[in-house]
């Protein structure tokens, strides 16, 4: 299921919540709502606003971690794009079909991920693709004529071995997700949390609407859960800034 779609069942779980617990104001009888048994209800509604808070605290910085890991990774590897291409082109001719089959894996790539008319990503497609190995297998395959390009190779392997590695990194790092069971059990507390507030708040537009966007807000935060925790799918993607910026520089 989509974030959008996980967030906006969060945020119907957290309206009927609160509708119910409206009507349970209403249906309870008085001594069940009024002075101790209201205020052990204030302190239940307390302690799981505090552990709800404290969950979805760590599930954010959790899910920036790991969208801020991928950003590096492609940061990271496009310099190593940028700087086997300077290696290659110091190799010497010989190298050109193997900077033209980089650049093309590295365009097709960029499409694959960040197409046009931001559609769900293929990542299968993207775990079929073998644009590095051949450039792996190219630069293996070279034949250095002095002492120099042999360096230039060895150089050359262990980029293109590092390239392959972080793109198969990238690839598992976008299969982080938050285990079903662990977001059944929080959207059900927030169920619970803002049935109690329906029960404590008074009947009135101005609270209704208070605990409303509040409970947009939750909802919100879920949805920024999920998508960070995609950071090559969905609405908020890592950049492409880097890879574009290697596309540029490859075959100067």
């Amino acid at each position: 299921m989509s974030s959008l779609g996980i967030a906006l069942i969060t945020l119907a779980c957290m309206i009927g919540g609160l509708l119910l617990g409206v009507i349970l104001r209403y249906i309870l009888p008085e001594h069940h709502t009024k002075d101790d048994a209201k205020d052990m209800m204030k302190t239940a509604a307390g302690m799981m606003a505090t552990l709800i808070a404290l969950i979805i605290g760590l599930l954010v910085s959790s899910a920036k971690s790991s969208f801020d890991a991928t950003s590096g990774s492609l940061t990271q590897g496009g310099a190593k794009i940028i700087t086997l291409d300077h290696i290659l082109s110091r190799y010497g001719p010989e190298a050109k079909e193997i900077r033209e089959r980089l650049k093309s894996s590295v365009a097709s790539g960029v499409k694959r991920v960040w197409p046009d008319d931001v559609q769900v990503v293929d990542m299968a497609a993207a775990e079929k693709a073998t644009g590095m190995q051949d450039v792996y297998d190219m630069v293996r395959a070279l034949k250095p004529a002095n002492e120099s390009q042999e360096y230039l190779k060895s150089q050359a392997l262990s980029l293109s071995a590092d390239l392959m590695q972080t793109r198969w990194l990238l690839i598992e790092q976008s299969q982080n997700s938050v285990p079903t069971l662990f977001l059944v059990v929080l959207i059900f507390w927030l169920t619970v949390l803002f049935a109690c507030f329906g029960i404590l708040t008074p009947r009135n537009f101005t609270s209704i609407a208070a605990l409303s966007i509040c409970a947009a807000s939750m909802a919100g935060a879920i949805f920024l859960i999920m998508e960070l925790n995609h950071p090559l799918e969905g609405t908020i993607k890592v950049s492409n800034a880097p890879l574009l910026k290697a596309l540029s520089h490859i075959g100067k």
